[in-house]
């Protein structure tokens, strides 16, 4: 089994800055895919940053040029650096991993609280 664990969520005002941290832990061998997705109210989750399978990032439309995503594979670890934040980024930002633990599986974080204020 394997866990995801996100922090770094709070509240900000428009146009600052945020980093988001997701670190993978227990007993993993290796890891697919990795990145973030978030849900905003009476929204779907959608796609923000991923580490694809093959090791290309995919931005989602919406924050290309702001939002970065970047990792320290050492520590199984996935950040993500929000720039120029808008009222419209508010939504629970949550960790998504595909992790071979003997078998490959889906792995999502709890979620992590992101707000903009205007």
């Amino acid at each position: 089994q394997a866990q995801l664990r996100e922090s770094g969520g709070g509240l900000v005002q428009a146009g600052g800055s945020l980093r988001l941290s997701c670190a993978a832990s227990g007993i993993i061998y290796s890891i697919n895919a990795m990145g973030w997705y978030r849900q905003a109210p009476g929204k779907q989750r959608e796609l923000v940053a991923v580490f694809s399978s093959g090791g290309s990032i995919v931005y989602g439309d919406s924050v290309k040029g702001r939002f970065t995503i970047s990792r320290d594979n050492a520590k199984n670890t996935v950040y993500l650096q929000m720039n120029s934040l808008k009222p419209e980024d508010t939504a629970v930002y949550y960790c998504n991993a595909q992790i071979f633990t003997g078998q490959m599986r889906d792995y999502w974080g709890q979620g992590t609280q992101v707000t903009v204020s205007s």
